[in-house]
C-alpha cells in the first residue's frame, strides 16, 4: 500500500476550517482506494508571525522538501501588513521549492451559477498553465530618487530560455495527458512585448513542431484572450502563459466558474515538492463561524491526489463535489450554502 507524506499549512483566517474538510475528504478517499496519507501540520502564518516576528523559519524549505506534497489553507492576516506573509511564505516557497508551474483548472460544475450568459458546464472546461518562477514577479529593478519629482521606478520582465522551455514542455505534456481537444494556446503580447514574447513564441513553435506534432498550436494576445474567456470559453483546451498574464487571466477564469469559493490551484514542481491551495484567501470575517465554503480546498485535495498518481481517487472526489453542487447546496457563498462548512465536507466525503 502506497503511503504519501503530506505537509499541511492551515495558515490564517478560515484556512484551518477548510483544511479540516479537505483532510476529511482525502481520508475518505484513502479508505475507498487503498492508499495512505500521513499528515504533518506546520503553523506558518499570521499568528505565528505576530508571536515570534518570524515569517518563515530558515529550516522550513528543507523540512518541506521531505514531503510528497504540501496542502495549504490560506495566507493573510488582518493584523499583518499586506505583502509580508504573501511574499514571505507563498512566494518564498514557490521560488525556493522551484514550483515553476501554477496550474489552474477553469471548470464550471453543474448547479453552479456563472455570470456568463447562456454558458454552462459544457462550455467552461479548460486549464491555464502559468509560468510561476520568472517574469515581473522576480523583483528585478529598483527605485531611484525616491520621493522626489524625478523618482524613477523600474521593474523588468525577465525570462531565460530554460524557464520558458520547461514551462512549455510541461504544458504540451499536460495537453497530451488531458486528451480533450489536444490544443495548446500560447497567451502573450508579441505586438508590444516584442523581446520576451518573441522568445516564448519561437520556443513554443519549435518545441511543438519537433516533439508534439499531434498537439494543435494556437496563439492569442492576452487582451483577446480575456475577451474570448468571456464570450467563447468553449474555444479553450489548455492555455500556457507567463507569470503576470497568468495571474490576471486565472482570476478572470475563476469568476466564470463560480468565483473564488470553487477555484483551486497547484504550484507544481514536476521533479520536486508541489503545493496545492484554494484561491479564495483567508476570509477573516468568517473565521470560526463554520459557514465558509470548503469546496475549493476539497478540490485542491483532488488535484493533489491526481498529481501524486492517485487519479481514480481524484476523479471520485471531483464527481462527489459535482453531485453536491448540482443537488445539495444552494449557493457557493459563505452563509448561503444551506449547510455548514463541516456538513458540506461530510456530504462530499460520503459521496466517494
Amino acid at each position: 500500500m502506497k503511503n504519501y507524506k503530506i505537509a499541511v499549512l492551515p495558515g490564517d483566517g478560515t484556512g484551518p476550517e477548510v483544511v479540516v474538510e479537505g483532510k476529511k475528504v482525502l481520508e475518505a478517499a484513502t479508505k475507498t482506494f487503498g492508499f495512505k496519507l500521513e499528515f504533518e501540520t506546520f503553523d506558518f502564518g499570521g499568528d505565528r508571525y505576530l508571536k515570534t516576528g518570524e515569517v518563515l523559519p530558515d529550516t522550513a524549505v528543507d523540512d518541506l522538501k521531505k514531503f510528497d506534497a504540501i496542502f495549504l489553507g490560506a495566507i493573510g492576516h488582518p493584523d499583518v501588513k499586506p505583502g509580508i506573509l504573501e511574499k514571505g511564505i507563498l512566494l518564498r516557497l514557490r521560488f525556493e521549492l522551484d514550483q515553476y508551474i501554477n496550474l489552474r483548472p477553469v471548470k464550471l460544475y453543474p448547479g453552479v451559477e456563472t455570470p456568463l450568459k447562456d454558458k454552462g458546464p459544457e462550455h467552461i472546461d479548460y486549464v491555464v498553465v502559468r509560468e510561476n518562477s520568472g517574469g515581473l514577479y522576480t523583483g528585478t529593478g529598483g527605485i531611484s530618487m525616491k520621493n522626489t519629482p524625478h523618482e524613477v521606478a523600474v521593474q523588468s520582465m525577465v525570462y531565460n530560455r530554460f524557464q520558458v522551455e520547461r514551462c512549455l514542455r510541461y504544458a504540451f505534456e499536460y495537453t497530451k495527458k488531458r486528451n480533450k481537444n489536444n490544443t495548446l494556446a500560447l497567451c502573450g503580447k508579441t505586438n508590444v512585448l516584442t523581446y520576451v514574447y518573441d522568445l516564448w513564441e519561437r520556443a513554443f513553435h519549435e518545441i511543438g513542431a519537433k516533439d508534439y506534432p499531434a498537439i494543435k498550436r494556437e496563439y492569442y494576445h492576452v487582451d483577446a484572450t480575456c475577451m474570448w474567456m468571456v464570450k467563447n470559453p468553449e474555444w479553450f483546451d489548455v492555455i500556457v502563459t507567463g507569470n503576470m498574464f497568468g495571474d490576471i487571466i486565472t482570476d478572470l477564469g475563476a469568476i466564470t466558474q463560480g468565483g473564488m469559493g470553487i477555484a483551486a490551484g497547484g504550484n507544481i514542481n514536476p521533479e520536486g515538492v508541489s503545493m496545492f491551495e484554494p484561491i479564495g484567501g483567508s476570509a477573516p470575517k468568517y473565521t470560526g463561524k463554520n459557514i465558509i465554503n470548503p469546496l475549493a480546498a476539497i478540490s485542491c485535495g483532488s488535484m493533489m491526489l491526481d498529481h501524486l498518481g492517485e487519479t481514480e481517487a481524484a476523479l471520485a472526489i471531483e464527481k462527489s463535489i459535482m453531485n453536491v453542487t448540482a443537488n445539495k447546496i444552494k449557493s457557493l457563498a459563505a452563509g448561503r450554502m444551506g449547510y455548514s462548512t463541516s456538513e458540506v465536507g461530510d456530504m462530499v466525503a460520503k459521496g466517494i
